[in-house]
């Protein structure tokens, strides 16, 4: 017992006047250890009722929450151990000034995830928005999120960015999303006729949801061209595009199949002789 007692009792220098025993060590593995296991009770119980997309959020926040205990417990232990934290914070002010800079992005984007994750700003599933990409959103969590574009592509996008960018959030408020494609029409044509066109068009593709109704605004007079808008509602906004298409596809021949043409713009072009 006494040369367990001898080792563990035993001072290791970390710098001076600045010493570690075994025991010390034992102790703060023993409380990060309980700390743990208290932290992960707390959680299960705290969690049982939640939904299954709220455990995630909560269990990621949490996550957050047990390090800086973590953290806490570390510096108690110490502390009472005998080990001063001012004294050993002190002579590892250079080093500590190093991690700071070198870890402060990482920092922002922890923060912000847990902002993130808080007030929902984003979810999984969500269709985003953000430096000219568009993806949905597969997995969010403290420092990253992920999003798959539509050409099978991942965003790995700091979390960071969703508080110092423009985010735009296509599905936050509801799944079911307005979309339009845009036509011109040539001078002259019966815009009763585009009109029934277009809608019978819009009933007809699957993608578009007969409610809200699609409906066509005679948007302006172009200088070439009669402008219409399509007006749609879809519940797919990460196909949007393929959606698009198709229905460009189907009105360009059922404009054709009608004798309805789009127009191009065109430029008169007078050449000047030097004789002249």
């Amino acid at each position: 017992m006494e040369e367990i007692k001898e080792f563990l009792d035993k001072e290791f220098p970390l710098g001076e006047n600045i010493h570690i025993t075994p025991g010390t060590i034992l102790l703060l593995l023993a409380a990060l250890l309980i700390t743990h296991f208290i932290l992960r009770s707390i959680r299960l119980v705290a969690s049982r009722k939640l939904r299954e997309d709220d455990k995630y959020r909560f269990k990621t926040v949490f996550t957050f929450i047990k390090y800086i205990v973590f953290s806490i417990v570390i510096v108690v232990v110490l502390n009472t151990s005998g080990i001063k934290m001012t004294a050993l914070f002190a002579a590892s002010t250079a080093l500590f000034v190093g991690i700071g800079f070198g870890m402060q992005k990482l920092f922002q984007d922890i923060i912000s995830g847990v902002f993130i994750l808080l007030d929902r700003t984003i979810t999984v599933n969500d269709i985003i928005e953000i430096d000219g990409k568009i993806g949905k959103v597969t997995h969010v969590s403290l420092r990253t999120t992920k999003a798959i574009t539509n050409d099978d592509k991942m965003l790995v996008i700091p979390n960071h960015k969703f508080l110092s960018e423009i985010l735009y959030n296509w599905t936050q408020n509801n799944v079911v999303t307005r979309e339009f494609v845009e036509i011109g029409v040539a001078y002259g044509t019966d815009v009763d006729l585009v009109k029934a066109l277009l809608l019978g068009i819009a009933i007809q593709e699957k993608a578009i949801l007969n409610k809200p109704d699609p409906s066509v605004l005679f948007e302006d007079f172009g200088d070439s061209a009669l402008k219409f808008k399509l007006h749609f509602y879809i519940s797919d906004s990460f196909n949007v595009p393929l959606i698009k298409s198709d229905l460009r596809y189907k009105i360009d021949k059922v404009f054709n199949e009608n004798n309805i043409k789009i127009p191009f713009p065109q430029r008169d072009v007078y050449v000047y002789s030097k004789n002249e």
